[in-house]
């Protein structure tokens, strides 16, 4: 019989490329959820503070 060159299964390798695609999904999905906190925040703001002069 002869002996294997490569005894028992592989370990698979880590994909970096998928771990960096989904922090990257991640932090733009993140950074979205700020802008539309802001963007809601900014429009509260806007209604609440008077735009014409007081009488």
């Amino acid at each position: 019989m002869r002996a294997h060159s490569n005894p028992g299964p592989s370990l698979a390798k880590p994909n970096y490329s998928f771990e960096k695609r989904q922090r990257e999904l991640a932090k733009k999905k993140k950074k979205e959820a700020k802008a539309a906190k802001k963007q809601g925040r900014d429009a509260a703001r806007s209604e609440d503070a008077p735009t014409g002069s007081p009488q």
